[in-house]
């Protein structure tokens, strides 16, 4: 039943030409150089620290390290961080 669930979610995005993050419930990511990350459509905050940020997503999770990390906007599906980021990683947890 998932799989049908995906493969209706892929045609409604092709067919109807809607964004792929609002059909399939994906994360979007704007990076602005290294100085700025914004996350949208995340599943909570599993854990934050001066260096890391990891975010819950629908399917798995997204890893991001770097320093000096600041919280400047933090909503229900939304997070904007500050700071030098080094990495962003996506981990897929099945």
């Amino acid at each position: 039943m998932a799989r049908l669930k995906q493969k209706v979610k892929k045609w409604m995005t092709r067919s109807l030409e809607l964004p792929a993050d609002v059909v399939m419930d994906l994360p979007r990511i704007t990076m602005i150089g290294h100085l700025h990350l914004y996350i949208e459509n995340h599943k909570g905050v599993k854990k934050f620290t001066n260096e890391e940020l990891r975010l819950n997503l629908q399917q798995g999770e997204v890893l991001i390290t770097g320093e000096d990390f600041v919280l400047k906007t933090i909503l229900p599906e939304e997070i904007l961080v500050e700071g030098k980021i080094l990495d962003v990683r996506y981990i897929n947890i099945s």
